[in-house]
């Protein structure tokens, strides 16, 4: 399937040709000393330029004066010596000159368009999908007829973490967190920071499957420091609506939440029974 973008491309090369094809015929027909229909040559030239960049732009231009030049040979209402003049050589550098001065342009703001759709897609601190991309990929995958699992994810020691070593040491352990959970990930999955120390997940793995995903992330950062519950929903065992299932998920969430702080409190108090 074509992206827009290509599409858009294609259209602008392929309306650039036409157009070269178009001026040409024009000034075999019509062109007479003083008319100036060979200026006509930069819309092409402009054309190809924004589709393609500085380096087809600048060839563009050098097709351009090769047309012109055509048009004055073929055209018995020309004369031949037009070909040699110092008008020729600068209408090569105009040409040529724009081509590669509009494809530069033209690619450069490309670049940074591409540039912002991507900080407008991505969580600063982690570079996973931010919550307005995630809630989007949640209602898409509802309004589908496959079944899914939701997988949520807090960080159960953040706080702590924050009030021992700062915060800057909280930010890299939440990139941590970010980076495993990236790696643990199917390529088919979507991953996204949808709060300060939540994570969620989609993905078309089946529900035991995730749940043993998760069982098994719990074990791998705990050894490193990270402490994380978990919480998941079906579609369609849980729900078909986004907001159904995130409620699902959270409660589920929760009750993760506090059998950990359970067990802590148990701990604490059999630690000081001793």
């Amino acid at each position: 399937m074509v992206s827009a973008v290509t599409f858009h491309r294609r259209l602008l090369v392929a309306l650039a040709l036409a157009a070269f094809a178009i001026v040409l015929a024009c000034s075999v027909l019509f062109e007479v000393p003083g008319l100036g229909i060979g200026h006509f040559f930069y819309v092409p030239v402009a054309l190809l330029a924004l589709a393609c960049g500085a380096r087809v732009g600048a060839l563009g231009g050098a097709l351009a004066t090769g047309l012109y030049t055509l048009a004055i040979v073929i055209t018995p209402r020309l004369p031949v010596r037009e070909i040699l003049t110092l008008a020729t050589g600068i209408r090569f550098v105009t040409y040529t000159f724009t081509g590669a001065l509009i494809g530069w342009f033209a690619s450069s703001n490309r670049d940074l368009v591409a540039r912002l759709s991507v900080l407008a897609e991505r969580d600063f601190l982690t570079d996973l999908l931010n919550a307005r991309v995630f809630d989007e990929a949640l209602a898409r995958r509802c309004a589908s007829d496959r079944p899914f699992v939701l997988v949520l994810g807090d960080m159960d020691n953040l706080k702590e973490i924050n009030d021992a070593h700062g915060h800057a040491e909280g930010n890299r352990a939440l990139r941590r967190l970010a980076e495993r959970l990236s790696a643990a990930a199917r390529p088919d999955d979507e991953l996204a920071r949808v709060g300060g120390d939540e994570f969620a997940l989609l993905t078309d793995a089946g529900v035991d499957e995730a749940v043993a995903l998760c069982a098994r992330l719990r074990k791998v950062l705990a050894a490193e420091g990270l402490e994380i519950s978990f919480g998941w929903a079906t579609k369609p065992g849980d729900g078909f609506e986004p907001l159904e299932l995130f409620r699902k998920a959270d409660d589920r969430l929760y009750a993760a939440k506090l059998i950990v702080r359970n067990r802590r409190v148990i701990h604490a108090l059999a630690a000081a029974a001793h």
